[in-house]
């Protein structure tokens, strides 16, 4: 199945807490971990975020405060946010969603050197973009 190896561990509960605005997530393998929202929003693995290709990738600002809207599975082997910024393209695989639980450290600090390196803040608007596409 796409994007599920053998080896890759399963949710065994996804619960979207909207107060606190994070996704538990337990694991097959006993891992847990709470994704804060704007961690999956800022990472999401959509080609608006990601772009086509390295050095393409669109750095997300002003998401701390979004929330989800919907959470839909996708087969057996994925989750499609729908954020409250209108982002839903972001395809979240199992090993996808584990890697952000697991590296959600690395991931926070790589997030703020590119935020320092571009001189923006983490709660500015996204830019406007040129030629009116989406910004989100």
């Amino acid at each position: 199945m796409a994007g599920l190896q053998a080896d890759t561990p399963v949710p065994t509960s996804v619960t979207a807490h909207g107060q606190s605005r994070v996704l538990e997530v337990a694991f097959s393998d006993g891992a847990h971990f709470r994704i804060p929202f704007e961690l999956m929003r800022v990472y999401s693995p959509s080609a608006e975020v990601q772009g086509h290709g390295p050095g393409q990738e669109v750095l997300q600002t002003g998401k701390r405060d979004v929330t989800l809207e919907a959470l839909e599975p996708v087969g057996n082997y994925a989750v499609q946010p729908h954020f409250s910024d209108g982002h839903s393209s972001g395809l979240f695989s199992w090993a996808y969603l584990y890697r952000l639980g697991a590296e959600q450290d690395r991931l926070w600090a790589d997030y703020e050197r590119r935020l320092a390196e571009a001189g923006r803040g983490r709660d500015e608007p996204m830019p406007v973009a040129a030629g009116g596409s989406c910004s989100h």
